[in-house]
């Protein structure tokens, strides 16, 4: 019955706000306490009781009452955090004002006049800090207070954190004063101890963590832009030197996320059984961890990224004019450097990323998280801050336990029209990590792991399961995924040069897109189409000139496939022969999708499924063309990476040499923006500035620009040799067995036979505006479809994407 009063007297004190129509003096708390004062309501009760409609009513009709019920919370919680919350009545004040200002905050930041409320300065609160009032400095803004509390209370003893002292009034720590670096949540990074587990003290901090969410949230109200001068002032300030928790917030945020073990002792079907209070609070932390982490323009950030990655030359004239406040939580991950502290990282995101993997004779009973997204990103962000992290993920076998996860979720992810943002994600990250060459290396090691995918079985390594599930995203993915093609392809061109035996499985899943993009009517039927070709006329470049030995697999397709690499030498370029082409496969698809071998699938396979009616997904924005995200590099004889400079027109690039002529794929011409459409309104007002793309159509002169090009010299001098050898001893032997020709084909050398080997160009990722940008909408876009329990931003005037319902 209590709960039930309490509920009572809640939304009387909620319907007496919204029917005043004069203003409610600040002064007046015998009012102002009914929102926290006597209620124990949850937080689905605060959004159920507080219906949108009268919070945008008080807005518009009430407005001072909205701002002082705004001051009044945050003044809760600024007492809160001054006195540490000695009693039960206190810290339930405290969560109340928690809850009431997650849910008024989203519709503060909706509306443009109000956003600039929370920056405006309050009377009384000095900007050199609540506890020195003889300091008489200008006035602190209420968002600077409330961050200030909010980073205060997580480090509230007996509330938030374990306190040291025995419990007695005499003993009671001074939260003003403690080291809050004696109290970080979770051993791990930079701290040895882990304390107790507390539930109730979880669940205070994950409800903190969801206020400081919001408080980030101000970038979901605002339109896209790829301008990266554009701050969030919330972020800007919470990861500032103001907070004197920094350190420790950012250290007890991380080492929570990679300390977390939802299997835990592997008691089948424990999470049925106990309630997990650690996987939210791991949940909110990771959320925060990604949004601090994306604000990364700061130039002392820069210098440290910098520094750390010795190959880029570090001089005074280079360094990056000063454009914003540094951030100390990219700052604080830049150095991380211990092998120990690497190890720690490493390990709890690859056990996180692997859990929705685990396979158990049991249905059912082990729990697996839900939270891959947001860990996929956390990941992309260490890599790219912490050059250390990435040459240690990469200098053992450990990248493989990350790149099996990410190809399970690209495969499951394929044919789900709200899960696109989880395949360029996973995407990305292997773009960034094949630019390196431990990673084409470590591929060569056998995968005897059996993953459920509906991939046909093999026997062979990593690269293998990369190429098999590229190909069956190629093939078989939704449309929206053809803006990845080159990004996939890419991938497999920046390995190639150091696969050392193919399956046939995967020798002939390449061949097969070799066939399907180099057919007449896909080539001529949009302006870039036949860079796909280019691309994997480069693998078989580089397996062939550097790993010829190995790879009888692949060598003998070619040669069974030779007749694909005659047509393409002998393309016809005349208008009578692309019209023909065009018109006689109008109706055919992007991609042709027969494969005599997609019906044989893996024992325990699950076939990924479109998305369920109802589905909310999130748009986002246009993917960068791969020339905008990658620089090319080319390996010198000592394995150091060398710039190669990109030249104005693709003239210059092929007239440079004849060596770099048929090694570089990539041209900077015009692509069919068409092609890179997505549903986000900044992607289609630029696709309509660029109305001249649109009615481009494939000419005589377009095809001979490029055939010329293609880089078909070292496979037609394979093919003048091995052919006929292969035909004779077919002839002479009586063979019709492949296994005796692939037996000839190992034996075989081509030493002195081939061209010059051409050098190895590897295109590595690079930093760019459009990028930061799409990850921005992915990011909001995954937290506000990971909250709606309680539905934090549903329903509110979202500018930064657009949710839609499948």
């Amino acid at each position: 019955m209590g709960n039930a009063d309490s509920k009572l007297h809640f939304r009387k004190a909620v319907i007496q706000l919204t029917t005043k129509t004069q203003p409610v003096e600040a002064s007046d708390d015998a009012f102002w306490d009914q929102f926290w004062a006597d209620s124990s309501t949850n937080v689905q009760d605060v959004f159920a009781l507080v219906p949108a409609a009268e919070i945008r009513a008080v807005r518009e009709e009430s407005p001072s009452n909205l701002a002082t019920l705004c001051y009044k919370a945050v003044e809760r919680l600024v007492q809160g955090a001054d006195s540490g919350c000695p009693s039960e009545k206190e810290r339930q004040i405290v969560v109340n004002c928690t809850r009431l200002l997650t849910r008024i905050l989203p519709y503060i930041f909706e509306d443009a006049d109000w956003r600039g409320f929370f920056w405006s300065t309050v009377p009384g609160a000095s900007r050199a800090g609540r506890l020195d009032d003889d300091v008489d400095d200008e006035a602190r803004p209420l968002a600077e207070s409330l961050l200030l509390a909010i980073s205060d209370l997580l480090f509230c003893p007996d509330f938030t954190i374990q306190s040291h002292k025995k419990n007695s009034p005499d003993s009671a720590e001074d939260i003003g004063s403690i080291d809050s670096c004696e109290y970080i949540w979770e051993a791990g990074v930079g701290f040895a101890q882990s304390p107790p587990p507390n539930f109730i003290q979880d669940v205070n901090r994950t409800e903190l963590l969801k206020l400081l969410l919001t408080c980030f949230s101000e970038a979901m109200y605002l339109p896209p832009s790829s301008e990266n001068k554009i701050l969030n002032p919330w972020v800007s300030f919470f990861c500032s030197t103001e907070n004197r928790h920094a350190l420790p917030l950012f250290t007890s945020l991380l080492n929570v996320v990679c300390a977390y073990d939802p299997v835990g002792y592997g008691v089948p079907y424990n999470h049925l059984l106990f309630s997990d209070s650690r996987e939210q609070l791991v949940e909110q932390a990771l959320q925060i961890l990604i949004v601090t982490l994306e604000h990364e323009v700061g130039s002392a950030t820069s210098a440290a990224l910098q520094a750390l990655d010795t190959s880029v030359p570090s001089s005074a004239e280079e360094e990056p004019e000063p454009v914003g406040p540094d951030n100390l939580f990219v700052n604080y991950l830049s150095r991380i450097h211990r092998e120990e502290d690497l190890s720690f990282i490493l390990k709890g995101v690859t056990r996180l990323l692997n859990n929705p993997l685990i396979q158990t004779y049991l249905p059912h009973s082990t729990k697996k998280i839900q939270f891959h997204q947001e860990l996929l990103i956390l990941f992309w962000k260490i890599c790219d801050f912490n050059k250390k992290f990435l040459f240690f993920v990469l200098k053992s076998s450990d990248v493989l336990d990350v790149l099996v996860p990410i190809l399970f979720y690209l495969n499951n992810a394929r044919a789900d029209q709200s899960r696109v943002g989880l395949v360029h994600i996973g995407v990305f990250i292997l773009l960034l990590m094949s630019g390196e060459r431990n990673f084409g290396v470590r591929l060569n090691k056998p995968y005897t792991l059996r993953v459920p995918m509906d991939i046909p079985v093999f026997t062979g390594t990593h690269a293998d399961l990369l190429i098999v599930v590229f190909h069956k995203i190629m093939t078989c993915g939704q449309q929206r995924l053809h803006i990845l093609f080159d990004c996939l392809l890419t991938i497999i061109v920046n390995i190639s040069p150091y696969l050392k035996s193919l399956s046939m499985v995967a020798a002939n899943k390449l061949l097969h897109l070799l066939e399907a993009f180099s057919t007449p009517w896909f080539l001529f039927s949009a302006s870039q189409n036949h860079h796909l070709v280019f691309f994997l006329l480069e693998v078989f470049n580089n397996i062939i000139q550097y790993q010829f030995d190995g790879n009888s697999n692949l060598v003998y397709t070619i040669i069974r496939k030779r007749n694909v690499f005659h047509q393409l030498a002998n393309l016809s370029s005349d208008t009578f022969s692309i019209q023909k082409a065009l018109q006689k496969n109008k109706k055919k698809s992007g991609v042709s999708r027969k494969n005599s071998t997609e019906n044989e699938s893996m024992e325990g396979s699950r076939p990924a499924v479109p998305a369920e009616p109802g589905t909310l997904k999130a748009s986002l924005e246009a993917t960068p063309r791969i020339d905008k995200i990658t620089e090319k590099s080319q390996v010198s004889a000592d394995g150091t990476m060398i710039a190669v400079p990109h030249l104005d027109s693709p003239q210059t690039a092929a007239d440079s040499s004849a060596i770099a002529g048929a090694s570089d794929t990539e041209s900077n011409s015009e692509r069919d923006h068409e092609v890179y459409h997505t549903e986000s309104e900044a992607a289609r007002s630029r696709l309509s500035s660029v109305s001249s793309v649109s009615i481009w159509s494939a000419n005589s002169d377009w095809v001979l620009s490029w055939k010329s090009k293609l880089p078909l010299q070292t496979i037609m001098r394979l093919l003048q040799v091995l052919v006929p050898q292969v035909e004779k001893i077919c002839i002479d032997k009586g063979l019709t067995d492949e296994s005796e020709i692939l037996k000839f084909l190992q034996h075989g050398t081509l030493v002195g036979l081939l061209p010059v080997p051409h050098p190895i160009l590897i295109r590595k990722y690079q930093s760019n505006a459009g990028t930061a940008m799409w990850f921005r909408t992915y990011m909001w876009g995954v937290i506000y479809l990971r909250n709606l329990d309680p539905p934090i931003w549903y329903d509110t005037d979202i500018r930064l994407f657009e949710i839609q319902r499948i």
